[in-house]
């Protein structure tokens, strides 16, 4: 192989390594688990709060940063069917006295992690269908993720 092909090729194999899989966002969000609440908290060592949990989720996992509020993370992203939900989607809630306060992501089979304040003081899982979080859904969001740069395959052929 020669050197300009065997080089774009190993470029382009290392764009994709470094896009996280989608899996890779409910999988790390779990193993955040227990981790402790802080309002305000950015850092699971010291501290998340439910947008801050998310960011902190997406900026390891994806590379991308999202908004520490609710909802600017609702504005920011594309709404959602929920008959479209899928692992590492995102789901909001009205606990306070408007809509998108809170938001989980979703792990599927009604499943989503977040960080819950006075409920658990920590990063936890709870099930869209329990009725506290199912009479406050405000809806389904999904992240977009950005593309993995092509890389232009060139040869110089004599």
């Amino acid at each position: 192989m020669k050197p300009v092909l065997l080089l774009s090729t190993l470029a382009l194999l290392l764009a994709q390594a470094a896009q996280a899989a989608p899996d890779d966002v409910p999988l790390y969000a779990v193993s955040l688990v227990g981790s402790p609440y802080r309002l305000g908290g950015t850092a699971p060592e010291t501290g998340l709060d439910c947008s801050g949990f998310v960011d902190y989720v997406f900026r390891q996992t994806t590379g991308l940063t999202l908004p520490h509020d609710s909802q600017a993370i609702s504005a920011a992203t594309q709404p959602l069917d929920v008959s479209d939900l899928q692992p590492g989607d995102l789901v909001f809630f009205n606990t306070g006295d408007h809509a998108f306060s809170h938001v989980g992501i979703y792990l599927g089979e009604d499943r989503f992690v977040h960080a819950s304040s006075s409920r658990t003081g920590s990063i936890m899982i709870s099930r869209l269908t329990d009725r506290y979080w199912h009479e406050r859904f405000d809806g389904a969001r999904r992240v977009a993720l950005p593309q993995a740069p092509l890389a232009e395959v060139t040869s110089f052929e004599p």
